[in-house]
């Protein structure tokens, strides 16, 4: 889900701790060697966001926060926050074109340069977490 994360609000709060889970504690963030992404250059994306990112001409750019159900990658438009909303049952991730990461989610999607060794790690940190943590499948019994 895409929602507008600039302000405090009781039910968004409440709608994003329950698709991707409550923020990790501090001392989880220091055992994980911090959740928040470098800063991501945006290539591409698909139609809802890129209407929201044409409205001002500001570098287009986003960060990605890991919690313990999903991440959220947040992007700003106009002074305003929005934010992508992804579970990691529904994350796909490809890595196609060199140095390009495409994150999806159903009809939303997202590219972002990956040119510095910093995001290649971030990119493996978080994908490994997804792993290690993802529910037991059936093949897996």
């Amino acid at each position: 889900m895409l929602l507008n994360v600039s302000y405090t609000d009781k039910k968004i709060t409440k709608k994003v701790d329950e698709a991707v889970g409550k923020p990790f504690t501090l001392k989880e963030r220091f055992a994980l060697g911090g959740i928040g992404s470098p800063k991501l250059f945006i290539t591409d994306t698909g139609v809802e966001i890129q209407n929201l990112l044409i409205l001002d001409n500001n570098l287009n750019t986003c960060n990605i926060e890991m919690r313990p159900k999903g991440i959220i990658v947040r992007f700003r438009s106009l002074l305003e926050t929005y934010g992508l909303i992804i579970p990691y049952y529904k994350l796909t991730i490809y890595k196609g074109d060199l140095a390009v990461y495409s994150i999806y989610k159903d009809n939303y999607f997202i590219k972002v340069k990956s040119d510095t060794k910093a995001i290649q790690k971030y990119f493996r940190k978080f994908l490994d977490y997804k792993a290690d943590n993802a529910p037991t499948s059936i093949e897996d019994l």
